[in-house]
């Protein structure tokens, strides 16, 4: 998928684009028009039709060498293109996502065709759906386009209030953690039940959700950390709710407790 948005540090006063990819692509090996044989027309281990039936992969997941083999193949089929044929273009990629920087509109559709080219002739294709291009509108970029978000890496990267030095409120573009992201941490933390471990002291749950936590806020908390916040809440109903069921208290009286998870 190929998306288009501008983040540049030094580039802020210009209008930046980039096509981006955050979905994974679909692999196809041979050619979609081979169909498999029907159930009671399959050759068996002797048939010569063996040798003539085409292999089909589509996806290959949970494999152990397929992250290095997936990262091998799209160097050579991805990056060191990219590197010899849009060396203006800057661009990330982390396995099968990819984002790449455009400084106009007309280069991001220039470079998001010659990347869907360019995957044809490996045998991949970008997703359909997924992939486009976004405007990073800020406070220097304010024209109305309707594609000014995408996700990558678990960041949803969108258009933010923020407090400038001069302590003036703005909008940047900027990354924050992503719904999805979210949403995943909360299913974490409502698999450790906390509210029914009652018979623990307090220092046996925190030594046991810190780390995870700690690793949440380090790598989601990098950037725009007010983003979190909904998550530390959702904590704190939950710690709120072990200490309740634990000491048999109201809401009042726990805040002492809840210090030091």
């Amino acid at each position: 998928m190929f998306r288009t948005v501008s983040a540049s540090r030094d580039c802020s006063s210009r209008r930046l684009w980039w096509p981006t990819t955050a979905s994974p692509f679909a692999i196809r090996f041979p050619p979609p028009h081979d169909q498999p044989a029907e159930a009671g027309d399959r050759p068996g281990p002797s048939d010569p039709r063996k040798a003539l039936m085409p292999t089909k992969v589509i996806f290959c997941v949970h494999g152990v060498s397929s992250p290095m083999l997936m990262n091998l193949f799209m160097h050579y089929a991805l990056d060191t293109w990219m590197q010899r044929h849009f060396p203006q273009c800057p661009f990330a990629r982390y396995a099968d996502d990819a984002v790449v920087h455009c400084r106009s509109e007309a280069q991001a559709q220039e470079v998001m065709h010659a990347i869907a080219s360019r995957l044809a002739e490996c045998g991949l294709e970008m997703h359909p759906e997924k992939s486009g291009i976004v405007y990073c509108r800020d406070r220097s970029r304010t024209q109305a386009y309707p594609n000014v978000t995408f996700t990558f890496l678990g960041f949803l990267f969108r258009p933010r209030r923020v407090m400038t030095r001069s302590g003036q409120l703005s909008t940047s573009f900027l990354p924050g953690v992503s719904r999805d992201a979210l949403k995943r941490m909360r299913q974490t933390v409502r698999g450790w039940r906390l509210p029914r471990q009652t018979f623990r002291s307090l220092v046996e749950p925190a030594d046991q959700c810190n780390p995870t936590i700690r690793s949440w806020w380090n790598y989601y908390g990098a950037f725009y950390r007010t983003a979190m916040q909904g998550l530390g809440r959702y904590l704190d109903r939950k710690l709120a709710r072990w200490a309740r069921c634990k000491y048999k208290i109201g809401l009042t009286q726990i805040s002492s407790e809840r210090s030091d998870f």
